[in-house]
């Protein structure tokens, strides 16, 4: 399981949620009064995980939505090719390859173990 229903009421800055299939952190909350004809809505403010993509959604306090379950990981490097990485997870053995950036690829040697994010079936490098 990658994920959990909540209400948008219960979210809180710095936390994660679900937008467009992507995983993303809250970077601000604002809620609005209930109106005349209505329940209260907020305005949340994301950022993607994975994609850097900033993203705004508005949703009444009491619409379910989606949270998913990020797990910080170590893996290790096995082998290096250009920027191409392949890794193993420390924990279940898994093998996985990454593209990575120049500026990472300079801090990683082959045989060191280095942070993972991991969320619905995507990786990414914690550095």
């Amino acid at each position: 399981m990658s994920k959990q229903q909540t209400e948008i009421g219960k979210l809180k800055e710095g936390r994660y949620v679900v937008v467009d299939d992507e995983p993303c952190k809250i970077l601000s909350i604002s809620t609005s009064k209930p109106g005349k004809h209505g329940a209260a809505k907020s305005r949340i403010d994301v950022v993607g995980i994975f994609d850097g993509i900033k993203r705004s959604i508005v949703q009444p306090v009491s619409a379910k939505t989606y949270v998913p379950i990020v797990e910080r990981k170590s893996a290790q490097v096995i082998s290096i090719a250009g920027n191409t990485i392949q890794f193993m997870d420390v924990k279940d053995y898994e093998m996985f390859e990454l593209d990575v950036t120049d500026v990472q690829l300079k801090s990683i040697e082959a045989g060191a173990e280095v942070p993972i994010i991991a969320s619905l079936g995507k990786r990414k490098l914690d550095i």
